[in-house]
């Protein structure tokens, strides 16, 4: 993995060193993790500019899943390549409003703007249809959904922990989709118990992600303590854009939560609260349309 996302860097770098000019602006996000380090040194060496999209802050991520120590000689090593890179860069964008501050204290880096993150789909209620395709095989009345790549920030065994709280609730179902590690878990998991209430969807083609979203009531946002704070959900917004409510897995003051919350959109949770998830999708009524947010 860590080979593949290096030798993508290394393509890119190339790339950009053959297609950039004088002036020309590049842009790039945080995933693959090397990526952001190419673009910017590429555009230095031509002579153009660039901007980076923070998404996902390492190696914060990194130690807030548990897999770095705070003052590893990794750690330290990925900051101090940070430090050189945002000096080359001409600007960051940060999709949460809370970011900016510890950016300039961590980084001193001063040419950082907010834009808040937008859904790739059209904003727009789909209504939840017994035709939709994903749920035909579903006799529940109320669809829970998982959509997402599940990495290092994410708790997808809390989602498992709520469906097995829920086995005996017959009206309950919970659709599952998604890549990673974290899925990979999930499919071990339901090899292991065969819950009834469970249903897996193969990764598909981005074509259907809107009839894929429309199909569950509600979705899970499932993030490890911490990780809300230095990761962005990527599919928050389509699930917005599409008229569902979520469950988040947050502090209270990360940016998912903060809309969550001031937007009554959904439910802010604990994380690795199982239970208070199982709760928050069984409270009456099982919302058709958004229900009004829980603090918990």
């Amino acid at each position: 993995m860590a080979f593949s996302e290096f030798l993508f860097a290394v393509r890119a770098f190339f790339a950009l060193m053959r297609e950039l000019r004088s002036g020309d602006v590049v842009l790039t996000v945080t995933a693959p993790f090397m990526l952001p380090y190419a673009v910017a040194a590429a555009a230095r060496f031509r002579g153009a500019r660039a901007a980076l999209i923070m998404r996902d802050v390492f190696p914060d991520v990194l130690v807030t899943a548990g897999l770095l120590k705070p003052n590893s000689i990794v750690a330290t090593s990925i900051r101090a390549a940070n430090f050189l890179m945002f000096r080359k860069l001409d600007a960051m964008i940060t999709i949460d409003r809370n970011a900016e501050q510890p950016l300039r204290r961590y980084y001193g880096m001063t040419r950082i703007r907010f834009i808040p993150n937008w859904a790739t789909l059209v904003a727009t209620p789909r209504p939840v249809t017994v035709n939709n395709p994903f749920r035909k095989k579903i006799a529940a009345r109320f669809v829970v959904g998982l959509e997402h790549d599940l990495g290092f920030p994410h708790d997808p065994e809390i989602v498992f922990e709520a469906a097995r709280f829920l086995k005996d609730e017959p009206s309950i179902h919970f659709l599952l989709s998604g890549w990673g590690i974290g899925f990979e878990r999930l499919k071990q998991l339901q090899a292991d118990t065969s819950l009834q209430n469970v249903s897996f969807v193969a990764r598909f083609e981005n074509p259907e992600l809107e009839v894929f979203l429309a199909a569950a009531d509600l979705w899970i946002i499932p993030y490890n303590k911490h990780a809300a704070r230095v990761s962005v959900p990527s599919r928050f917004y389509n699930f917005l854009a599409v008229g569902r409510p979520v469950v988040l897995f947050s502090e209270p003051d990360a940016e998912a939560a903060l809309t969550v919350v001031e937007n009554g959109i959904g439910w802010v949770v604990r994380p690795g609260r199982s239970d208070q998830l199982a709760d928050a999708i069984v409270l009456p009524p099982c919302p058709a349309t958004m229900p009004r947010p829980s603090a918990r």
